[in-house]
């Protein structure tokens, strides 16, 4: 941090809905004791934090998370922070980052392992254009995306991708190949390690990045340098990029497809070459957690209005509470790439429901509460559904469980099935109702809000 060749120190924290903040201080002003000390916000100006009589918090820099922002003008170390309260010195309960760190702790405690790791596939779109309103009296959307089947008419050029017809095309079909190879080349500046891109199912730009899995806590600050990576990449070449569950109609929309396994003593616990997929019984069972509080866990995984939109069968985006082998269309998949115990460090469980509008602190602590509650009261999945779910009759599928179908139906599951994430005082009540209430209050804005769709169904009724 004393390098006479950095400018600035940017400091970073992250809200309660899961938007990173920032301050920017000039190099020359710093010393290890205002490093060590604290510095100063307004934590009332920060959605979820604190009202403004008690709106003084403070922010501690993590110096193992500093790296060089490839996007800064003047050279600049970005640092990611906790959050501290200058009352006590202890960390806040409602930062995030600090949910993360005592749910990492408070997998050691269990005794179970003493590390969860975790593998975000990170979907998005690369847009030309996107414009807006909302007003009393009007509102609309319009996204410009040239590469798109619905402009054909006006922009085709013969290479344009059709609906649900984008994974993994050639260039010039795929026309983002080296926009995302730019956004690899400053993720892996970052100390982000990328295992391989692609173009994604959705044919108006939709992409993926695969990042190397990481412990949790590692995982999530990932995510969100990733998100900020992918924003600013897209920004200087001219695009935009969004992170937006379901953008439009009729094609897939986005996930955050979470791989996750546990370690302990450095030996992975989720393989048995005897078990179903390899699979061990304690995998079993934090599989089962995850199905069970399934309902509940997506207001903090889909914690949107927008997710639900996404959330819908056929898109590969699975409803379905169940498990399978390499079957996209189960909320938990076990992929089949890998198999024998050669492979036994590469064993490990998909919960596919999440999407990037999660806070991934939230999300990761919350999915890992989850499993190990299921391993804690020994629950076991509903037997495997080796099939596409979505081909099931009306009769096979109202015998499986589903997840919510709306941002409130999900707030509603997690006010009746929450005390599995006060384990370990990971999240407190505190948290947990002060979530539900801001998510009520988004879900509200949508209800009193009239939509063109409606206009279209009901105007001449």
């Amino acid at each position: 941090m004393h390098d006479e060749h950095v400018d600035f120190l940017d400091v970073r924290f992250v809200d309660v809905p899961g938007r990173e903040q920032h301050f920017t201080l000039p190099t020359r002003h710093l010393t290890p004791e205002l490093l060590q000390a604290g510095i100063a916000f307004d934590g009332s100006s920060i959605k979820g934090f604190r009202g403004i009589d008690k709106s003084d918090m403070l922010l501690i820099p993590e110096p193992h998370t500093a790296c060089l922002d490839p996007f800064a003008k003047h050279k600049t170390l970005m640092v990611t922070c906790h959050v501290v309260e200058p009352e006590t010195g202890k960390p806040y309960l409602r930062d995030p980052r600090n949910i993360a760190r005592r749910a990492q702790e408070h997998l050691i405690s269990t005794g179970i392992a003493d590390t969860a790791y975790f593998g975000p596939e990170v979907e998005f779109f690369v847009l030309d254009s996107v414009g807006y309103a909302v007003s009393p009296h009007a509102s609309f959307f319009e996204v410009n995306a040239t590469e798109s089947w619905w402009t054909t008419g006006t922009q085709g050029n013969g290479y344009n991708l059709p609906r649900k017809g984008g994974y993994a095309p050639l260039p010039p079909a795929d026309r983002y190949s080296d926009l995302r190879s730019d956004m690899v080349k400053h993720l892996e500046s970052i100390g982000i390690p990328i295992e391989l891109h692609h173009h994604e199912v959705a044919s108006a730009g939709q992409m993926e990045i695969d990042m190397r899995f990481a412990p949790l806590l590692d995982a999530a600050e990932h995510v969100l340098k990733y998100k900020y990576v992918v924003k600013n990449t897209a920004f200087q070449a001219g695009k935009t990029a969004t992170f937006m569950p379901k953008p439009f109609y009729g094609d897939n929309g986005s996930g955050m497809h979470c791989h996750q396994s546990l370690w302990k003593d450095g030996q992975p616990l989720f393989y048995d070459p005897e078990g179903y997929a390899e699979l061990s019984d304690l995998a079993m069972s934090y599989a089962a957690g995850l199905l069970y509080h399934g309902p509940a866990l997506t207001a903090l995984t889909n914690p949107s209005v927008n997710s639900y939109r996404r959330l819908v069968p056929g898109y590969e985006a699975p409803v379905n509470l169940v498990i399978s082998a390499g079957n996209r269309s189960a909320v938990v998949r076990i992929p089949a790439f890998y198999k024998g115990p050669q492979h036994a460090r590469d064993k490990r469980i998909e919960f596919r429901a999440p999407d990037p509008s999660a806070n991934p602190y939230l999300a990761f602590s919350a999915i890992l509460l989850a499993g190990l509650d299921g391993i804690r009261q020994g629950m076991k999945p509903p037997p495997p559904m080796d099939k596409n779910v979505y081909s099931l009759s009306a009769r096979e599928s109202r015998r499986i469980k589903t997840l919510p179908r709306t941002l409130d139906e999900a707030l509603d599951e997690l006010e009746s099935d929450h005390e599995f994430l006060l384990a370990g005082d990971v999240f407190s009540r505190d948290f947990l109702e002060n979530w539900i209430d801001l998510k009520r209050e988004e879900s509200e804005a949508f209800r009193l809000q009239t939509t063109p769709k409606e206009f279209e169904m009901y105007y001449n009724i």
